[in-house]
């Protein structure tokens, strides 16, 4: 029998049991299709995660105060480790290949303006931020270079923070209050965003010196120090390493690339993506042991057509690839079925939900569509062999 004419008669043997062979494939097709929507919704939260940490530019390295790795120190010998300071700051600013070196300070405070006050978020950086962080300003100017050495009272406010506070009217030199203490508004920044959860609009930048009083801290949060892209961030570590043990006798700081972060993300991302897409995986296994399950069911139930067939002269291969291409078409059409439905119900949810990242998978689209074939294979060859060593004569007496 040829190829087309076995496919035809698997078709057919198919189709004269609608309902049998829907309720088959769906288990394949509930299977590949969640798959398609988890690895779907991982990659989108992959994606989103590693854009969120990029969008500061990829050549930044920042250095924390304290070794994060303990020794067995004493608490006295680690209360005595040096903190991070301006100066340390303007030391990394003139480092060969460094472009520019900002300090930060976080912190929470009320801010006052134009008879309207609420919280935000405070940062105390230097007039290095739009070259560092690649904000840009929307209006006015932001701080000016000599804020490290000579901290004065002036702010930048984040565009929410400007509609909040002053509406559509301009802010540009009026004072806010910021704590306890007045400062004039310098500039405005256009909108960035959101990092991790973390408004960036919803933000007050003033100098980090001010921020320090402000917050009674004795030591920066970090440094954010940007490079040069074609420097290689191996070396620009070691130099920031070896000039801040220089400056405070020993190495009391935690150095972090960009890179390092990435690739920790990353790794970190692909497993849950990888874990999800084994969820899904499970409904595959559920489906292809309804396939075989069925595949079993149907030889029992044909025995008299095996009969038949093996009567006219047909061999035991010609049985067993009739029953394999049944097995197969039912796993493709699972799988086709499948793909095409979770398409549907992804696209679905991005229209839906906007806020939730999703980004087709398509290698593990591809591998569960392979899966499904291999499961059609798999459960259906015993089934088939079973078919083919049907004794004619038993076949045709089993009526």
């Amino acid at each position: 029998m040829l190829w087309p004419d076995l496919l035809a008669l698997a078709l057919r043997s198919i189709s004269s049991h609608k309902q049998r062979s829907l309720l088959t494939a769906l288990g394949l097709i509930i299977g590949i299709a969640a798959v398609v929507i988890l690895t779907s919704i991982g990659r989108g939260i992959h994606r989103f995660v590693l854009a969120e940490f990029t969008q500061f530019g990829t050549h930044l390295i920042a250095v924390y105060p304290g070794k994060t790795t303990t020794f067995g120190l004493s608490g006295a010998t680690i209360s005595t480790v040096r903190p991070l300071s301006i100066s340390d700051t303007n030391s990394l600013q003139n480092l060969d290949q460094v472009i520019a070196a900002m300090p930060v300070i976080q912190g929470n405070a009320r801010i006052e303006g134009d008879k309207k006050q609420r919280r935000a978020t405070v940062f105390g950086v230097s007039s290095a931020l739009p070259l560092v962080w690649q904000f840009n300003i929307q209006s006015g100017r932001f701080l000016p270079n000599d804020s490290l050495e000579n901290p004065r009272a002036f702010a930048v406010l984040g565009s929410k923070i400007q509609t909040e506070l002053f509406g559509t009217s301009s802010s540009l030199g009026r004072r806010i209050r910021i704590g306890n203490d007045r400062f004039r508004v310098m500039g405005v920044m256009e909108s960035k965003g959101q990092m991790l959860g973390l408004d960036l609009d919803d933000s007050v930048y003033i100098p980090s010196g001010k921020a320090m009083e402000m917050f009674d801290r004795q030591s920066l949060m970090e440094i954010d120090v940007l490079y040069n892209s074609q420097a290689s961030s191996d070396i620009i570590e070691q130099r920031i390493k070896e000039r801040l043990i220089m400056r405070h006798g020993s190495e009391d700081f935690t150095i972090i690339t960009q890179n390092q972060m990435l690739e920790k993300m990353d790794s970190v991302l692909s497993v849950l993506t990888l874990a999800v897409a084994a969820l899904g995986s499970i409904s595959l296994l559920v489906g292809s042991v309804g396939i075989f399950t069925i595949m079993t069911i149907a030889v029992s139930e044909r025995v008299t057509e095996i009969g038949l067939l093996r009567a006219i002269g047909a061999e035991r291969f010609v049985i067993f690839r009739l029953f394999l291409s049944e097995a197969l078409l039912l796993s493709l059409f699972g799988g086709a079925g499948g793909i095409l439905l979770g398409f549907f119900l992804t696209q679905l949810a991005s229209v839906l939900v906007p806020a939730l990242p999703v980004q087709l998978a398509w290698n593990y689209i591809s591998l569960a569509f392979l899966i499904s074939f291999a499961i059609g294979i798999a459960s259906g060859v015993i089934p088939a062999i079973k078919a083919s060593r049907l004794s004619p004569l038993d076949a045709l007496r089993a009526e």
